[in-house]
């Protein structure tokens, strides 16, 4: 799969991302890791995750595939933390989230915006992945008026060490704010997008490429009927300079996002 230098940094990532959101879903440990050696293994060579995707789950499975593949690029999140903790076993978290079903308060998230908490957290995210630094750091799910940002600033720049490139992490929402202000927060912006409602054109009308977008399969679901390929198709010529985030559970449909990007970036799409 091409890889592409995400704009505005340094950063190395292939035109598909793979995410980590669902990873829980897949099944056992072993299943889960399988997923993510094949994704590499199918060119996908940046891996999204955060601290409350299956409340640490997804950060410490990502932990084997890392080792072995050091080369390999890995966003995380800093903001929203999971009920109970990060530490919980596969089984409780798959538990909690069923109860959360019913009662949405057993699986809500904890949004927390010090830094404090963020420090804590960017080191216990760390363990989990087994890295000394974190390719991307984004803000998940921020909202500019609860943000401290200068002090935010002060302390991300003051983390290079551990952070390669940080920004924000956000639906469309929330992001006007950002934009309009020219946050110095998010010098790299993951948004949601769709094909058809093109969501990240408030992105692309202040004058700044898409750099990580994601979103294209869940809105076209909304649809009775889609071809896969020509929707992706369609979300890599719309994105042309960044990466896409998806994912799946099975792995034999991993190979099928390699050859879209490669027809896409071929103009055969």
């Amino acid at each position: 799969m091409k890889q592409i230098t995400l704009p505005g940094t340094d950063l190395r990532v292939s035109r598909f991302s793979f995410g980590t959101a669902s990873l829980l879903r897949v099944g056992s440990q072993r299943e889960r890791h399988r997923l993510l050696a094949a994704a590499y293994d199918n060119g996908f060579t940046h891996f999204d995750t955060a601290p409350y995707y299956g409340f640490g789950v997804a950060e410490h499975d990502l932990r084997a595939v890392l080792a072995a593949r050091p080369e390999a690029t890995v966003a995380t999140k800093v903001g929203l933390y999971s009920p109970a903790g990060e530490q919980q076993p596969a089984p409780l978290v798959v538990l909690r989230k069923a109860v959360g079903k019913i009662i949405p308060a057993v699986s809500r998230p904890i949004v927390d915006w010090s830094v404090e908490r963020a420090r804590v957290a960017l080191s216990a995210s760390l363990r989990r992945l087994g890295r000394e630094r974190v390719d991307l750091y984004l803000l998940h799910e921020p909202e500019l008026h609860l943000l401290d940002t200068d002090e935010w600033l002060r302390w991300l720049e003051g983390e290079r060490d551990r952070v390669r490139w940080f920004g924000i992490a956000l639906n469309t929402a929330r992001l006007g704010p950002f934009v309009q202000e020219a946050s110095p927060l998010a010098p790299v912006i993951q948004t949601f997008d769709s094909t058809s409602a093109r969501e990240a054109d408030i992105v692309v009308n202040a004058g700044r490429p898409l750099q990580m977008t994601y979103g294209y399969v869940s809105a076209a679901r909304q649809e009775e009927r889609f071809d896969i390929n020509a929707l992706l198709g369609g979300a890599l010529q719309r994105n042309r300079t960044g990466s896409i985030i998806v994912s799946t559970r099975k792995i034999d449909r991993l190979a099928q996002y390699g050859d879209i990007a490669a027809r896409s970036d071929t103009g055969d799409s």
